[in-house]
């Protein structure tokens, strides 16, 4: 019997199933190099692992959806190099799990945004962006001052990225075992803008 598409295009489930097929394929074959090259798996030279209250600070992060309008992603245009700095390498991203690439941007990208304000400056626009930025739509964070850190999992953390990263040697067991003393009792506010200040030194 001669074989020819119309055989699959007319039977929907053998369509679906070599689609399937050849989706993960496809998948397999881009995904697949990328596990072994150094510039992907491999932090850039200079590139230093989160501290215990920037690690609490990236929580916080996560937990108030600031990827949603922020990206840390620069992509290698001219417009974007000239306004935010280096374009985006995938090995600034070795420690994050999960990465906050992005691809929606309603805020500016904050992949270089470390250095480039004050802790003071920060503060007042997390807990009223209008005070510093009039045109600004994002919302404020203000409980961000009053909710206060137990640092209670922050080892425990510090242990897991050690552990997704053996060779690396991240963090030393004493820094572990003083991760919790390292962040109790600060303020969220802190925290977060602890981590926005570790963002981008690696690749300006």
């Amino acid at each position: 019997m001669k074989f020819n598409h119309e055989v699959i295009e007319k039977n929907i489930g053998l369509l679906a199933i070599f689609t399937v097929i050849a989706i993960s394929f496809g998948g397999l074959v881009q995904i697949t190099p990328l596990l072994f090259q150094k510039d992907t798996t491999q932090p850039i030279e200079g590139q230093i692992p989160y501290t215990a209250l920037q690690i609490e600070g990236r929580d916080i992060y996560i937990r108030e959806g600031c990827y949603n309008c922020h990206s840390q992603m620069i992509r290698p245009l001219r417009a974007e190099t000239e306004r935010y700095g280096h374009y985006s390498v995938a090995g600034e991203s070795v420690w994050d799990h999960p990465f906050q690439w992005g691809s929606k941007r309603t805020g500016p990208d904050l992949a270089r945004v470390g250095g480039r304000y004050s802790d003071k400056w920060h503060e007042v626009h997390l807990t009223d962006p209008r005070a510093v930025v009039p045109q600004s739509n994002m919302p404020a964070f203000p409980w961000l001052l009053e909710n206060t850190l137990d640092g209670e999992l922050t080892g425990a953390k510090m242990d897991i990225l050690r552990k997704l990263h053996p060779t690396h040697n991240l963090y030393t067991d004493k820094e572990i075992a003083g991760a919790q003393k390292a962040v109790e009792g600060k303020t969220e506010m802190q925290a977060l803008i602890a981590y926005l200040q570790s963002l981008g030194h690696a690749l300006k």
